[in-house]
């Protein structure tokens, strides 16, 4: 039975790891390393690769970082898949923030083990300060933390429960 509500939430995982995948292709296969494409006055596209973590963390490290976010992401997805199993049938906000978080990490770990780096590409920025470039993977682990941490201040918990 656990496994059963685990699995109804893994289709969104496989679709964030689908989408970050087929992104990433399409840009390493159509634009060159560095080059940018303006979209909006405060967003392009521009193809990047972190070797590092978040923010580029890590990334002049010397090769080593490689396997260690590898390994850390391996571990992270492993966690996530049995919380994921012990999850009760009302905890639809946190299996959904989970599941994000889930597809987000393979979805690097997919870059990293492959190339050893992360293909990055989102280019938030406002004149010359830019946010690191990021890519689908990191906003579907926003977006699932972003979740989880509505969840933990009740905004999963129904009117009827008496619990905002």
């Amino acid at each position: 039975m656990r496994n059963a509500f685990m699995a109804k939430w893994l289709w969104l995982s496989l679709l964030a790891v689908i989408l970050d995948q087929a992104s990433k292709l399409t840009i390493a296969s159509s634009m060159q390393l560095y080059q940018s494409i303006e979209i909006t006055p405060f967003f392009k596209l521009t193809y990047v690769h972190n070797t590092g973590a978040a923010f580029s963390f890590l990334s002049e490290a010397g090769g080593w970082q490689r396997w260690f976010f590898a390994g850390l992401a391996m571990a992270i997805s492993v966690v996530i898949a049995v919380w994921l199993t012990r999850l009760k049938k009302h905890e639809t906000l946190l299996a959904v923030a989970l599941a994000l978080v889930l597809g987000g990490a393979i979805g690097n770990l997919i870059d990293r083990l492959a190339y050893g780096y992360v293909i990055d590409f989102l280019d938030v920025y406002y004149q010359s300060w830019h946010w690191p470039a990021f890519n689908i993977a990191d906003s579907a682990i926003t977006l699932g933390v972003i979740l989880m941490l509505a969840e933990s201040f009740g905004f999963s918990h129904s009117k009827d429960s008496g619990v905002l």
